[in-house]
């Protein structure tokens, strides 16, 4: 049943939904639908331990800073079957796991697995003391006296980074002894960028034991990733990061399923291709469906902060329908097709934030990108005759989209603090004084 379909069943628009349902109960709305509650969500079993965890995971990065709407979409993501729950001491300055806790105590323990991390990036926060003051508070915000899965978070900094965070100050010691205590279930780390870190890690498995490793795994980057385009540098493509984890039995944990929600304003052109073969389906869904194909897969996060985006979703894996060897090359084909548009590998995930002189980077990023898939960025050839019109519509957009101008690219001052905050490692200064060209008008 389509979103639709489930709309129109309880008697109301699609535009009223997001509002309707953050003031209805779900459980009056699952007595409305029997059908809708029915849970029949993919799940996948955890090497070890025999854990059924379910293929979509809540990614609770970008919440509604509000508990009641929180609570809503935490109770329909369980009657629906989601028990995977991911967290960040980072996320909403610590909110995130507040909120989370909150949601997910009013349920009994067994009901869900949380995932939180060790996200002590800011070298204030590398020593033991801290590190260990940031793990402890974890516990506290969520509630619980175990953390299903614990990660170290966004390692791919260099080897100076690993040491001085995990190894050096003992941190990952204290974790692997949290972990024989029983506090920790299992234990992992999420990578973004230098993919030493990566493979020093998984060349040290014997020792460590990995139980999950959490990587970044879209249709694109399974073989693009590691394209250097416009500053950006990733050394590996998500089909090396897979294939390493299943050839040692670790699962993988996908983030960045729809590589920041860019799947969802595709061109036109690679959309249109998508629909010729379902056409009922979003680019979404295909985004998701490719992800949960790979059978090692534990779990596939989604952000959903949106009750319209967690009931497709979950619509979705639900069961899960598998991509066909058809469907795999057509996907594959509009992945290469993507890689030659000029965007910017920015997901919006807002690490970068905030930036001390005001700049909304990812807001930047977001309408750029956009105008590239939209085909309104005139670029490369200035001397085209449509290159001023082409130029003063982009401008346009740009005002409309930023309409507060402290936040425009122009006011960034290259001093560099988001570099070692984006674990995508674009070179953000570089990408801004790109934007400022582009709206730069020529003098006649």
């Amino acid at each position: 049943m389509n979103r639709r379909e489930f709309l129109r069943r309880l008697g109301i628009g699609t535009g009223s939904a997001v509002a309707l349902m953050a003031m209805e109960p779900l459980n009056v709305l699952a007595q409305k639908d029997k059908k809708a509650v029915e849970n029949r969500m993919t799940y996948r079993v955890q090497h070890g331990s025999g854990e059924q965890i379910s293929l979509l995971g809540f990614g609770m990065m970008r919440l509604p800073n509000n508990q009641e709407e929180v609570n809503q979409l935490v109770d329909y993501a369980i009657e629906h079957g989601v028990n995977y729950f991911d967290t960040a001491p980072m996320y909403m300055g610590g909110q995130s796991e507040v909120l989370t806790g909150n949601a997910l105590s009013r349920y009994p323990r067994e009901k869900y697995f949380i995932a939180t991390k060790m996200s002590n990036q800011n070298r204030r926060s590398w020593s033991f003391d801290e590190s260990k003051r940031m793990y402890e508070q974890s516990f506290e915000r969520l509630k619980v006296d175990h953390i299903d899965y614990y990660l170290l978070h966004s390692i791919g900094g260099g080897m100076d980074s690993l040491k001085g965070r995990f190894l050096d100050n003992g941190v990952l010691e204290f974790l692997l002894k949290e972990r024989e205590a029983g506090r920790i279930k299992h234990l992992g780390f999420s990578y973004h960028g230098d993919v030493s870190d990566f493979d020093w890690l998984l060349d040290h498995n014997e020792e460590y034991h990995w139980d999950f490793v959490q990587i970044q795994m879209n249709f694109l980057d399974w073989t693009h990733a590691s394209l250097n385009k416009g500053g950006w540098k990733h050394d590996a493509d998500a089909e090396y990061l897979y294939n390493k984890c299943d050839k040692l039995g670790i699962q993988c944990v996908v983030m960045e399923p729809l590589r920041g929600g860019s799947f969802g304003r595709m061109a036109q052109e690679l959309t249109d291709q998508l629909k010729a073969k379902r056409p009922n389906d979003s680019t979404a869904r295909w985004a998701f469906r490719w992800v949960g194909s790979n059978p090692n897969i534990l779990t596939t996060l989604s952000g959903m902060n949106r009750m319209d985006h967690l009931i497709e979703n979950v619509e979705t894996f639900s069961p899960l329908e598998t991509c066909s060897e058809a469907e795999n090359a057509l996907l594959a084909n509009i992945a290469d097709q993507m890689a030659g548009f000029p965007t910017i590998p920015c997901t919006t995930c807002a690490y970068c934030m905030p930036c001390p002189y005001g700049v909304d980077i990812p807001g930047n990023f977001a309408y750029y990108n956009e105008a590239v898939t939209d085909h309104l960025l005139p670029l490369p050839d200035k001397s085209a005759a449509n290159y001023a019109e082409q130029q003063q519509k982009f401008i346009e957009g740009y005002q409309k989209a930023l309409p507060n101008t402290e936040k425009w690219a122009r006011a960034c001052q290259d001093c560099e603090e988001c570099l070692s905050k984006c674990p995508q490692q674009i070179r953000i200064p570089n990408q801004l004084s790109r934007i400022v060209q582009t709206l730069r008008v020529r003098k006649a």
